[in-house]
């Protein structure tokens, strides 16, 4: 099953100390606003979202369509048919994409250990 590009999605205090913090890390900015408290962060392969205020729990988070630099891909699974398949599997979903629709959407799910996972199509 491919749920597209990974990133971790950090739920954080202060988005400029972290900012900050991940930067002396190596990692630039690839996308977000920090006025709006969010920022996407990338070294090499490895990308992190601060968030700030958002959500309660750091997410594990997979986009659908999209490559690790957040570009579109021709050929991806769309997040209606990566539900259809945890279903199938019999994986609980926590929220559910209306399968009536079509284009961005986003599904969650919980790890045996309550980490939430978000797989999020953004097209």
């Amino acid at each position: 099953m491919k749920l597209g590009a990974f990133s971790i999605s950090l739920n954080v205090k202060d988005i400029h100390q972290s900012k900050a913090f991940y930067e002396k890390l190596g990692f630039e900015t690839l996308g977000g606003d920090i006025k709006q408290n969010w920022l996407i962060m990338k070294n090499e392969q490895a990308v992190i979202g601060l968030f700030q205020g958002m959500f309660e729990k750091n997410i594990l988070t997979f986009n659908p369509g999209w490559d690790h630099n957040a570009r579109n891909l021709d050929v991806y699974k769309d997040v209606r048919e990566l539900q259809a398949e945890l279903k199938e599997k019999g994986i609980k979903l926590i929220q559910e994409a209306d399968e009536s629709t079509e284009g961005p959407a986003y599904i969650t799910v919980e790890d045996p250990d309550g980490n939430p996972i978000l797989i999020d199509q953004h097209r």
